[in-house]
């Protein structure tokens, strides 16, 4: 197993097509980033939810999941389900997200997704983010769309524990939902754990990664 790491790491951009995306996809390696780099900057934008109590949600819960980070939230008021109809705003909007933001790393959905409003989004993050890395995250869904995947972030014990409290504590809307549970979110964590080599990890798919081997 292969361990890099990013030589910098001072800025980054979390995506999600709805409130709790970012936090179900990467809200391990959110918590595992902002303790190790107090003062972090995030800019994170979400599509939907504007509005509604899930944007208090979404509020709470990322100032939760980026602790002494510099957290910067937009959610906008696209509907649910709907994006690929609204592809020019959702294309303004990270193109406007682009503009003000030249993070070292960006969180997004996967191409491969099988929701159309992730899927749709993720197409949309690398024709404005062309020279930065972008991970994608992966969220469990009654899809079945979860597949091999190319990058892992390991989680300790206490990391993937408070993920899920989390979680449990800032999104109790999504509570009726028969995938939304505690053996969900860490069976997922602790099957990427073990083909990573640790107890718990989030995983990533990677579409294009330049590697700079020579310096």
């Amino acid at each position: 197993m292969i361990r890099l790491g990013t030589r910098s790491l001072d800025r980054v951009v979390a995506v999600g097509a709805h409130c709790d995306d970012i936090a179900i996809g990467a809200g391990g390696t959110l918590l595992a980033m902002c303790l190790a780099r107090p003062g972090l900057r995030i800019e994170a934008l979400v599509l939907s939810g504007g509005g509604t109590e899930r944007e208090q949600e979404e509020r709470a819960a990322l100032a939760a999941f980026c602790p002494g980070a510099e957290l910067r939230l937009t959610v906008l008021k696209l509907p649910d389900g709907r994006m690929p109809v609204h592809w020019d705003e959702a294309k303004a909007a990270i193109e406007e997200l682009r503009g003000r933001s030249d993070p070292d790393l960006v969180l997004a959905p996967r191409t491969d997704d099988a929701h159309q409003d992730h899927r749709g989004l993720a197409q949309l993050v690398p024709t404005a983010f062309r020279d930065h890395l972008v991970l994608g995250y992966e969220i469990v869904k009654w899809d079945g769309d979860l597949g091999r995947m190319a990058a892992y972030q390991p989680l300790s014990p206490e990391i993937a524990e408070q993920k899920v409290r989390l979680l449990e504590e800032h999104y109790p809307s999504q509570h009726r939902r028969a995938w939304y549970d505690r053996e969900a979110f860490l069976g997922l964590a602790r099957i990427r754990g073990i083909e990573c080599n640790a107890r718990y990890a989030e995983a990533f798919a990677v579409t294009k990664l330049t590697l700079n081997l020579g310096e």
